[in-house]
């Protein structure tokens, strides 16, 4: 029988070759994401190696939120130090730094780390394999820099060259520096910036003028790391988190590899849809050449061949294809694991060789191997219960009666998965969100089961409309399409369930956009905007420039305050300016004017933290400080003020001048005045300050949605997998068919039927399971999307708002895929000769 197996294989080898592709094409998602994820992994293992070397303890606060280290721990270090056997002191100083290259514009660092810190001297650095001068002297005065060499280069800047830096918190203005000298960075990756200044400067620039982020200690020799630990840990008490070094590394490690599982997560989701959509073709491929085989498969049980040894037979040639197509795949994996590393690589994720690991080899045979001899037990099963005799008199047929239990089981759970979609459409948050995923989970199911008893009415009734001008050929093909309903619904389902997701996808995109264009328009009067360029905030000191320029009315800026409360850290704004002015808000309660002392608060945020007019909110700061703040006011949630906002005097307690960022600010301009003209003095007046851009509401927005259509291209990009997978199912499900109707197409062309006619019927049949396909897939892509954008109203998200146009470009793509996917099993049902088809 293993002949047998290997020899049919060798014997069809255009029908391995489309079995093949379906399993390839899932297989390489998921050796790719496995190998690229561990490729980057073993790149930060490199970086993080070198991190904190020569550290034998590291002292940081443990709250997040807290200012740093005091100077007084620092104190207490520096006095004991003989008796705490500690070699070495070094206080860490740094924070988000920008600087600009020599045409004056910002050097823009594609997503890597931008950063300023202090200069160490070689004689007081705890390793030699810290950042070293390669050429030039250390900061001597303020305004002197070093910088990393890479960044020196794409900012075209050299030992000598005068700029700016501008730091992104703090009244200061932009600094004007000098470069002395350039520097060589262990890890530095592609876009890396790192402006070293002299240690006071630094200490200036990033704190508040008492406190570090971090102390590093290195012992005396003959003093372990969890000695020192424990001794400096006992001098300066509570409050204070102490890691050795090795602790240290190991906690970037594993923070990095938080985020890489996730991105391997999302990989591997749609490295799934694309196996599931293969599953289904696999399944449907099997079954059709089962089908094809029926006689030859009987003949062998007629000669002694066991059920077993049938089944077995069929398997096996489901473990060659699952085994050809991993190793493909592997390979395939690799080379999307390439590409993936050289994409990154420009946004400063570091690289290294890639890991072909054991692993990604073994999940790959395994998927491969697994996924394609799970599709094809059904079909080896049923193939071994059809009686030799009854195969041989070619009376075996599928019969219907499976049909009407699977329809029933559908309809079932059909109803519950639409009790699930209302009931988490009726709710918000994450447990809604979670019914909805469940109910969702369940339609599919549903769908699995009721789509062949769907497909008849569908397909009859699309195809007495559209095949109607084609007369008797378009007739024939509407009843070939509805002829085998499993396998209509089977190749329709890889499109159903590809488009679904693209469905799915744009009506959240959809919505999303919808509520940014509704907050801005409603609930923002302003005329300009200023944000920060690089997705961070920006010195309160650009508000203070704009304010006063000619046509300039007004401008509201809009701090960034982040407090504890109870122990939980919240974040919020603080509006510098009247508020009202630019950014009207409903009251629900209250007057909606922020006293300085005071906060109005979100409905949404007054209900859950339990915050009601006349409370006092106890927020406590950075240094433990704990400021009371009343409860003015509660607005209807507005996604530009929520969840609260607190008055100046405030804001000013809570957080110290050196530490202020203000996210974003809202310009009035004075009636009548020319808005371009203005935007352009505006832009004039904060150049210096590199991370900003003015723009109108009208840009804002346009910038908004680019942001979220960029993100859904590379999810539309990546659900492409399953999409290709689909249209190569009709393909094969197509060339199969012509395979087996080999006979019939022989007797049509033998009374007269033309090649064109032929080649027409296999086009309708393809458009007519295509449509099918599509239109499921939208319908419960729309349904699914509604339910999911009602649950996120927790959020703020608003009303939701259907892509109409995605979708009519969907059904008229998927029409034309059908076509297409016509082209090559309607050119070879046309090339049937008929006498040697008749003669089969």
């Amino acid at each position: 029988m293993r002949k047998v197996s290997l020899r049919n294989l060798a014997a069809h080898k255009l029908r391995l070759v489309l079995t093949v592709l379906s399993v390839v094409l899932g297989t390489a998602f998921v050796a790719g994401s496995m190998i690229f994820t561990s490729t980057v992994s073993t790149a930060f293992d490199g970086i993080f190696n070198n991190v904190a070397l020569g550290v034998d303890t590291q002292v940081t606060p443990k709250e997040s939120n807290s200012s740093g280290v005091p100077d007084s721990v620092l104190d207490q270090l520096e006095d004991n130090k003989s008796e705490l056997g500690i070699a070495k002191i070094m206080p860490s100083y740094s924070g988000p730094a920008t600087i600009a290259k020599a045409d004056g514009k910002a050097l823009q660092t594609g997503g890597a780390p931008s950063v300023g810190s202090a200069f160490q001297p070689p004689d007081q650095r705890l390793s030699d394999t810290e950042s070293r001068l390669i050429a030039g002297r250390a900061p001597a005065a303020p305004n002197e820099v070093a910088l990393n060499d890479s960044a020196a280069d794409e900012a075209d800047l050299k030992l000598g060259s005068t700029t700016k830096v501008a730091i992104t918190r703090g009244m200061g203005a932009p600094i004007e520096v000098t470069i002395v000298g350039l520097l060589n960075v262990p890890g530095d990756t592609s876009g890396f910036t790192n402006v070293q200044f002299l240690e006071s400067t630094a200490k200036d620039l990033f704190t508040d003028g008492s406190h570090s982020q971090a102390i590093d200690l290195q012992a005396v020799p003959g003093v372990s790391p969890e000695e020192l630990k424990s001794r400096a840990g006992a001098l300066i008490g509570d409050g204070y988190e102490l890691r050795t070094g090795d602790q240290v590394r190991q906690d970037e490690k594993d923070n990095i590899n938080q985020f890489l599982d996730v991105f391997n997560y999302i990989l591997l989701a749609f490295a799934a849809i694309g196996l599931i959509v293969g599953t289904f073709i696999i399944y449907n491929t099997f079954s059709m050449i089962v089908a094809q085989r029926v006689r030859e498969l009987a003949l062998l049980r007629a000669i002694g061949a066991s059920r077993k040894q049938v089944t077995r037979s069929v398997l096996l040639e489901a473990f060659v294809v699952g085994l050809i197509g991993a190793l493909i795949g592997l390979a395939a994996g690799i080379g999307i694991a390439a590409l993936l590393r050289a994409l990154t690589s420009s946004t400063g994720l570091p690289t290294a060789s890639l890991q072909i690991g054991a692993p990604a080899v073994i999940a790959c045979l395994v998927v491969g191997i697994g996924v394609t001899m799970i599709s094809a037990y059904a079909p080896a099963r049923r193939a071994s219960k059809v009686s030799p005799v009854e195969a041989m008199r070619e009376s075996a047929t599928d019969g219907q009666a499976s049909l009407k239990v699977r329809t029933i089981i559908g309809i079932v759970l059909a109803v519950i998965a639409v009790a699930l979609l209302a009931i988490g459409a009726a709710g918000e948050g994450p447990g809604a969100a979670a019914t909805v995923g469940g109910g969702a989970l369940v339609m599919i199911f549903a769908v699995v089961f009721a789509a062949p008893a769907l497909s008849r009415p569908f397909v009859s009734g699309i195809g007495s409309v559209l095949a109607r001008p084609f007369g008797k050929i378009g007739q024939l093909a509407r009843t070939n399409a509805v002829r085998n309903p499993r396998r209509t619904a089977a190749t329709a389902f890889a499109l159903t369930l590809g488009l679904m997701l693209v469905a799915v996808i744009g009506t959240l995109g959809s919505s999303f956009k919808g509520t940014i264009d509704e907050a801005i328009d409603t609930g923002l009067t302003a005329n300009l905007i200023i944000s920060g360029s690089q997705g961070s905030g920006f010195s309160p000191s650009v508000s203070e420039s704009v304010d006063g320029i000619e046509g300039v009315e007004s401008v509201v800026s809009f701090g960034a305050v982040q407090a504890q409360v109870d122990g939980d850290s919240v974040w919020g704004y603080s509006p510098i300016g009247d508020m009202e002015t630019v950014t009207p808000y409903d009251m629900v309660e209250g007057p909606p004017t922020v006293e300085p002392d005071g906060m109005v608060v979100g409905e949404r945020t007054s209900k859950e933290k339990g915050w009601n007019i006349g409370d006092t909110v106890e927020m406590t700061n950075f240094d433990g400080t704990v400021v009371p703040v009343t409860v003015t006011g509660i607005f209807k949630d507005n996604p530009l003020v929520d969840p609260w906002a607190i008055g100046s005097d405030a804001y000013q307690k809570l957080i110290p001048e050196p530490l202020r960022t203000d996210v974003f600010a809202a310009i009035k301009t004075v009636p009548g005045a020319n808005i371009d003209q203005i935007s352009d003095r505006v832009e004039d007046a904060t150049a210096d300050y590199l991370t900003v851009k003015v723009q109108t509401p009208a840009e804002f927005k346009g910038e908004q949605s680019s942001q979220i259509d960029q993100m859904l291209s590379v999810l539309y990009a990546m659900l492409g997998l399953a999409l290709v997978i689909a249209v190569l199912g009709i393909v094969n499900t197509l060339a199969l068919s012509v395979i087996e109707r080999k006979r019939e197409i022989g007797m049509l062309r033998a009374i007269g039927m033309a090649r064109a006619q032929v080649r027409r019927t296999i086009y309708i049949e393809s458009l007519l399971i295509a449509i099918f396909g599509a239109v499921l897939g939208v319908v419960l892509g729309v349904a699914f999307g509604w339910a999911l954008v009602r649950t996120l109203r927790y959020w703020g998200l608003g009303d939701p708002v259907f892509p109409w146009g995605l979708i009519v470009i969907t059904l008229v793509g998927a029409a034309i895929v059908g076509v297409l996917a016509a082209l090559w099993p309607a050119s070879r049902a046309a090339k049937t000769k008929p006498l040697e088809a008749i003669a089969e």
